[in-house]
């Protein structure tokens, strides 16, 4: 691994080892259909199946729904999660949802409004009205 993401993202010198394949891993599913439940990579992933599909290609084992990922994770104190690190939020009574961030300050997630994977920004008011926290399963 080069240490350099390109496309869509920005390019990153210090990321590497399993941070960088967590970070491509979401980045390459970018444009794949969301389908609730789904866990097929470049078929159909929802929030939690391209977080879970991610880890996966690292090496990293993980619990596939979001709450349990959200309960299993080392939580990220304050408001400043890394590239590789999980972001949650609460997006209605009962709903939970998942991103993998790619950068400071965007994340790349299974969208269920835009009905697929794709990057959103971290800070826009949708998001930090809904925002739980951030964990990681990475070093």
């Amino acid at each position: 691994m080069s240490g350099v993401l390109s496309g869509c993202a920005t390019p990153r010198n210090d990321l590497a080892g399993p941070r960088a394949d967590v970070v491509l891993a979401g980045l390459s599913q970018v444009g794949t259909p969301y389908v609730y439940g789904g866990s097929s990579p470049g078929e159909g992933l929802d929030c939690s199946g391209l977080t879970y599909y991610a880890h996966h290609v690292a090496g990293v084992r993980i619990p596939r729904v979001s709450t349990d990922q959200l309960r299993a994770a080392t939580p990220v104190p304050g408001r400043r999660p890394r590239a590789g690190d999980m972001v949650f939020f609460r997006t209605g009574p009962g709903q939970h949802h998942v991103g993998l961030m790619v950068d400071d300050e965007r994340f790349v997630h299974a969208s269920t409004s835009r009905r697929e994977v794709r990057l959103d920004r971290l800070a826009t008011p949708y998001w930090q009205a809904r925002y739980v926290g951030a964990g990681t399963y990475l070093d």
